[in-house]
């Protein structure tokens, strides 16, 4: 028996075949960068880490996904695809661009719906309500990018929105109907292991059906890697034995019936700084779920308390 309901489990509750992400750059920005709300982008925040090589702006939606295909087909050729619009906020710009990047998205040969990462001060009950009616013909998932659910951390590293502005999203997004996801970072500067699971217990007494968590990563060419060279924050490196030992914390106070889609992510070794642990992600993966199979733990055993 699993020790957690994993993406696949949450998957599994909307389509009979196997689905793939296949991440997009459409192009946008963020709020906190063009200086409605901020300059610089949040400070640990760099978009290289996370967009594979297909992955530009330069290229049509269309052809990104086409790319991506080719990439997974020779492993899966009959695989379906989700496109998840990843990099910035995919959220911030009209309507009418919006349904038209989507729409191109969705005509895709192969592709069964949308995952739209974006933040949650940027989505209207316009976009949402047309969400909604996109989501009674096709798959559509919101990703919220909410990090922590403590407000002097999100002013810290100048994500520009508050945790309150978090849940309003998120319960006006549920009221649709719509499939909702968070996505948290432990171990940003400043908090505790006990503040790591006071946002896990906030987030998953939220009507959500994902948490996409990992690791705080020190990226080379981020303002917090000069906070950390120059001593002007405090931050503690972990190592793979303490954060695994975390991440068991995380899934005993993680409410049962909510889908983990991952623990860890892994920044190009070009850019990462730190905590450099030489495992690939599923390897991690491995090693956790043998800790959690050993200490007999289960998902939500102490969620609430």
């Amino acid at each position: 028996m699993a020790c957690y309901s994993d993406f696949a489990t949450f998957l599994s509750r909307h389509f009979s075949e196997k689905v793939q992400k296949i991440s997009i750059n459409a192009g946008f920005t963020c709020p906190n960068r063009d200086g409605t709300k901020g300059v610089g982008g949040c400070t640990y925040c760099n978009n290289q880490t996370f967009s594979p090589g297909y992955c530009r702006p330069q290229k049509s939606v269309a052809e990104q996904l086409e790319e991506g295909k080719r990439f997974f087909a020779h492993k899966y050729p009959h695989m379906r695809y989700i496109a998840y619009f990843q990099a910035y906020t995919n959220t911030y710009a009209t309507l009418r661009q919006l349904e038209t990047l989507y729409a191109e998205a969705l005509a895709v040969d192969g592709v069964v719906g949308l995952i739209i990462g974006t933040r949650p001060d940027c989505v209207d009950d316009e976009l949402l309500d047309y969400l909604k009616n996109l989501a009674e013909q096709r798959f559509v998932m919101v990703e919220y990018g909410a990090e922590t659910s403590h407000n002097s951390t999100l002013a810290a590293v100048n994500r520009g929105h508050t945790w309150e502005q978090t849940v309003d999203a998120v319960r006006r997004t549920a009221e649709r109907g719509i499939p909702c996801g968070l996505h948290l970072i432990l171990g940003l500067p400043g908090e505790s292991r006990s503040d790591i699971l006071t946002t896990v217990e906030r987030a998953s007494a939220l009507p959500v059906d994902t948490l996409k968590m990992h690791q705080l990563q020190i990226v080379r060419g981020t303002k917090m890697a000069r906070q950390v060279e120059t001593g002007e924050i405090d931050y503690h490196e972990m190592t793979v034995d303490e954060y695994i030992d975390l991440c068991c914390e995380v899934v005993e106070h993680c409410r049962e019936g909510v889908c983990i889609e991952r623990f860890v992510s892994q920044s190009p070794a070009e850019l990462l700084l730190s905590p450099r642990w030489g495992l690939k992600n599923y390897e991690f993966t491995n090693l956790l779920n043998r800790e959690l199979s050993r200490r007999g733990i289960r998902q939500g055993s102490k969620y609430g308390t």
